[in-house]
């Protein structure tokens, strides 16, 4: 069979057309092939962006870019350099890690269950009320002693509380905002809970932080979420869980000296 030269001309545009597709640019001559771009997006787009011309185009750009870069990096030997074959096996391997633990979630997934219990269980330890509480911490039982006593002789919580060791709430005059007893730890928790509102403890409340001096200035019934305006974070948490468990399972399977 032979071909006229316009019709050889059709036969190898058809031919060329489909491999040129898959190419978004050429940098010296090397193709950047579309499956780079559509991998960045799908990123882009699990980030939350929207797939549009601008975005694309945004991606075309630095992927030249880098094209352009590495090119010269190839030319320069960067890549016998020690340091930087030390980050890419460290970068290799945690490429490698993180699609093992896709596989095991996907493989594993949260299921409607769990989210419904883990919910739930959150939910009981919020309690039923959260308190806005205000506290004075200090080393020493002595100087929180010291503090009560000019508290009950009428200075000004706020202005005490600016020698706190706790720098984030003393530069507040102590605030601590609203939270559950279920936030602090024990000691600080049975204190507030036992606490009326506008009160402040009339003896030091110690803690593995040292000496508090609190005071609670308002009590409120807990505003605790629906379960759809925190299920992704949910579910990440219970994610988080299963990914430590699974690793903690290959360390003891694992021959460690």
């Amino acid at each position: 069979m032979t071909f006229k030269p316009a019709h050889l001309l059709v036969v190898l545009l058809a031919t060329a057309l489909p491999a040129i597709a898959q190419n978004i640019a050429t940098v010296n001559g090397k193709a950047i092939p579309k499956s780079k771009e559509e991998l960045i997006l799908k990123q882009a787009k699990a980030q939350g962006q929207q797939d549009t011309p601008q975005l694309r185009a945004q991606i075309k750009d630095r992927l030249i870019g880098m094209e352009v870069l590495l090119q010269e990096a190839d030319k320069t030997g960067v890549a016998a350099n020690a340091d930087v074959k030390a980050q890419l096996e460290l970068t290799k391997q945690q490429i490698l890690i993180q699609g093992l633990m896709r596989e095991y979630i996907n493989k594993n997934p949260i299921t409607d269950a769990d989210i419904a219990a883990e919910y739930a269980k959150a939910k009981a330890q919020a309690g039923d009320k959260e308190y806005h509480a205000f506290h004075i911490l200090v080393e020493k039982e002595d100087d929180a002693k010291a503090i009560i006593s000019k508290l009950k002789a009428g200075a000004k919580f706020e202005e005490l509380a600016k020698q706190s060791k706790d720098t984030g709430s003393a530069a507040k005059g102590g605030d601590l905002d609203w939270a559950p007893p279920s936030n602090y730890v024990k000691p600080f928790a049975d204190a507030l809970i036992a606490l009326q509102k506008g009160n402040f403890t009339d003896t030091p409340v110690k803690s593995e932080f040292g000496y508090h001096v609190i005071k609670v200035d308002d009590v409120r019934t807990t505003k605790f979420p629906a379960l759809e305006e925190v299920k992704q974070q949910v579910v990440e948490g219970l994610q988080q869980q299963k990914l430590q468990a699974y690793q903690q399972a290959l360390m003891k399977k694992a021959t460690i000296k």
